[in-house]
């Protein structure tokens, strides 16, 4: 069974987790890893969603305000291991609505297009593609997406 909790980028299990997804990334990402590293902090996340499946934490994601009208879905990872089993899209779904009861309106986010399974992910879940945003205009490497709640 997964479980999530709703807590804050001092969790543990979240910075181990986004340690594996920061690996992840600089493999993906090569040599422009650290242009996009650079606004990956998380110490400035304070909504943070971590699964656990029989008390091991499994995937992690996050969101901050973007604007007055919008969050910022960040730091989305899911175990090799446990992929495809829906973790995802759980942690995805409780960003969304815990960013509807602080009453944004939208879910804004950056993914790079080599992340492939990531792009499938996104559009499954219903997001669209809007043009590259703040800091991503001109970077070809981003794909932005937005979803309204």
């Amino acid at each position: 069974m997964i479980k999530l909790i709703r807590t804050n980028s001092n969790n543990t299990d979240f910075v181990n987790l986004v340690t594996l997804l920061n690996d992840y990334l600089k493999v993906m990402d090569g040599d422009e890893h650290t242009f996009y590293n650079q606004y990956n902090n998380i110490d400035v996340l304070k909504n943070v969603v971590v699964a656990y499946i029989n008390d091991k934490p499994v995937g992690c994601g996050a969101f901050k305000k973007y604007d007055e009208n919008d969050t910022e879905i960040k730091r989305m990872f899911t175990l090799p291991e446990t992929r495809g089993q829906g973790i995802a899209s759980k942690i995805l779904k409780e960003l969304e609505d815990w960013s509807k009861e602080l009453h944004f309106e939208a879910c804004v986010l950056e993914t790079g297009k080599r992340q492939i399974e990531a792009v499938q992910f996104y559009k499954k879940n219903r997001y669209t593609i809007i043009p590259n945003y703040g800091q991503y205009e001109g970077i070809t490497n981003s794909l932005c997406f937005k979803k309204m709640l």
